[in-house]
């Protein structure tokens, strides 16, 4: 993933010292948070995988064997993308241009197409609830929400009105019809096994965003969805995620893509969470299987540190993973699968003990 690193000291520092949010966020308080949450990066121009019930499967519930019966696995899932061709980025610095209308209406036709992404991923949690006994917890959908960009003139309209990005209200009303025409998109699909859970902001920090987001997580709120960020490691703003408006933050280590970074990054990430009382992000791309660079140890660092500091006991875990590396390691080499098996044993029992089915 091409994440946003840091901006210039003076931008951070004008930022600190402007950003005065006033909102309190509301948590929906009448269901379980989703444990652990997949990232999955679908609908741009330049995506190959083909997300279809066999692919999801891998992410919905162990294999069934005559040894053992299927278990759950992910029981949150992320979609979101941050490019819809070369042109034109879902957020600021992706691409030289911001989406339109045209474009995060079509992200979500890509997502609900018949027999792929979403409807897909409904399907394959359906199959699996066939071969796992108990209470059914439901499988939770969380869609990303894009950035309208500051002074972006070309998104579009809103009720026969051109929308001028340059304003904050017109910001504010992109997103806003955004989230009543997913509602709607979601409503209409008639999904048998998933449940809209919320909107995820995927700008990663709030410098160029504070001015709006609050009265956006207003608006999500209105509607009984939460909130969800993922701020990058240094994102400004990010101790003071639910001031905000948000509902839920991961912060992520930004550990796994530099190896020059080394893993006390993952230590001190868990610290400032901890004590912002933060989730955490897990982090991984195909870069971890032996053909592409074998990085199987900076994957090991998180866990074991997550492991030591008891975060598969307490936290709540977002996994970035690429694409679908997750599924890669299952169908990989022998060292490839026991990392996945490692990854399944880590979730299966946390999801056990999250939905009191142990």
């Amino acid at each position: 993933m091409m994440r946003i690193f840091p901006v210039s000291i003076f931008a951070a520092f004008v930022a600190a010292i402007l950003l005065l949010p006033s909102c309190n966020n509301t948590p929906n308080s009448e269901r379980k948070n989703i444990r652990d949450m997949v990232l999955i990066y679908n609908g741009g121009k330049h995506r190959t995988v083909k997300w279809d019930k066999e692919h999801f499967s891998t992410y919905v519930a162990t294999d069934a064997t005559a040894e053992k019966s299927a278990e759950w696995l992910f029981d949150g899932f992320l979609f979101l993308e941050i490019s819809y061709d070369r042109q034109r980025g879902f957020a600021k610095n992706y691409r030289d241009k911001g989406c339109r209308k045209v474009e995060w209406i079509d992200l979500i036709d890509q997502w609900l197409t018949p027999g792929l992404n979403i409807m897909a991923l409904d399907d394959a949690i359906g199959d699996a609830r066939k071969n796992i006994g108990g209470e059914y917890h439901p499988r939770r959908l969380v869609i990303s929400l894009p950035e309208p960009l500051f002074a972006q003139t070309d998104w579009g309209e809103v009720e026969g009105k051109a929308l001028d990005f340059y304003y904050d209200k017109d910001r504010i009303a992109a997103s806003k019809w955004y989230v009543d025409y997913i509602i709607e998109r979601i409503e209409q699909a008639k999904l048998q096994n998933l449940e809209l859970d919320g909107f995820y902001w995927l700008a990663e920090h709030v410098i160029d965003t504070h001015s709006i987001v609050n009265e956006v997580a207003d608006y999500v709120h209105s509607k009984g969805m939460d909130f969800y960020w993922i701020p990058y490691n240094r994102g400004v703003g990010r101790e003071r995620w639910a001031q905000w408006g948000f509902d839920h933050a991961y912060l992520q280590p930004n550990h796994f893509f530099h190896l020059d970074v080394p893993d006390s990054r993952i230590q001190d990430t868990y610290d400032f969470a901890a004590a912002a009382n933060m989730s955490v992000e897990m982090e991984f791309d195909d870069r971890v299987l032996e053909s592409k660079g074998d990085r199987r140890d900076r994957l090991k660092a998180y866990i074991d540190i997550y492991e030591k500091n008891g975060v598969f006991d307490n936290l709540d875990v977002a996994y970035y993973q690429e694409v679908d590396t997750f599924y890669k390691l299952k169908y990989g080499t022998e060292n490839e699968r026991a990392l996945f098996d490692r990854l399944v044993k880590l979730i299966t029992a946390r999801q056990k003990k999250h939905y009191n089915q142990e």
